[in-house]
């Protein structure tokens, strides 16, 4: 069992995302916005390995999905050929992530746990932190973790939000609070990570940041961008080297 400043769970975060496990993949109820996200960042995802590897597919490539929840970024990966680990701390995600996974024929590597949980003596092609660093109990171990999983070569992907006050007027107050497009209590402010604090997290890890970029969105139409302005969504593309 690990010591509360050893593991990177929190544990009213777990049952936050077990709350709301079961409308995961409806696109119209209070996920809705991770599945625009997920039409932003799948394409982004996969453009960025293909450059990479010089591959035309994802076939053989060994992904690990931190965070994976129900499967959404998950399955776009297996789809496109990968072989997929997903891993997730809320119980009832990684349950729903399987069954959807089987509805879909799909065979992926579902793991209920955390990060510090998996064998660093495997490593990964390609990392997908997304959408996690802003939820865990402990970011070093997190990072630390997380680096020491990507193969020399690999990829990480890292999504999160800035810390800025920009960031807070549009993510709390004006998505949980006004708009009502989250659930209230989805976001802790304070655990927002500056673009800064994660290329050194990945620095430290021995990634080098190749690529980064801005994430906006449409409120009128309700769909996602890329965009220069960092001040509140961003993604960084690392490279282990």
């Amino acid at each position: 069992m690990n010591q509360p400043d050893q593991t990177t769970v929190d544990i009213k975060e777990a049952e936050k995302f077990n709350r709301h496990a079961e409308q995961w993949w409806d696109p119209e109820g209070p996920m809705w916005p991770l599945h625009q996200l997920n039409a932003l960042r799948t394409p982004f995802v996969i453009k960025q390995v293909l450059a990479h590897t010089k591959q035309t597919t994802l076939d053989g490539l060994r992904i690990l999905d931190i965070g994976c929840g129900a499967g959404l970024l998950s399955e776009q990966m297996a789809k496109c050929g990968a072989c997929v680990t997903g891993v997730d701390i809320a119980e009832k995600n990684i349950n729903i992530a399987r069954q959807h996974a089987l509805s879909e024929g799909l065979e992926i590597d579902y793991l209920h746990g955390s990060i510090e949980d998996l064998d660093t003596d495997q490593d990964f092609d390609v990392v997908l932190n997304m959408e996690v660093v802003e939820h865990v109990a402990n970011l070093p171990l997190f990072m630390r973790q997380a680096c020491a999983l990507t193969r020399n070569g690999g990829l990480m992907f890292v999504a999160t939000i800035n810390r800025t006050w920009y960031s807070w007027l549009t993510t709390i107050l004006g998505a949980e609070y006004l708009l009502r497009w989250l659930p209230r209590g989805t976001h802790i402010w304070r655990r927002y990570v500056t673009p800064e604090e994660t290329a050194e997290s990945l620095a430290s890890g021995g990634l080098d940041v190749r690529l980064k970029t801005g994430v906006g969105m449409n409120p009128l139409r309700r769909y996602l961008y890329t965009t220069d302005n960092m001040r509140a969504n961003y993604m960084m593309v690392a490279e282990k080297t």
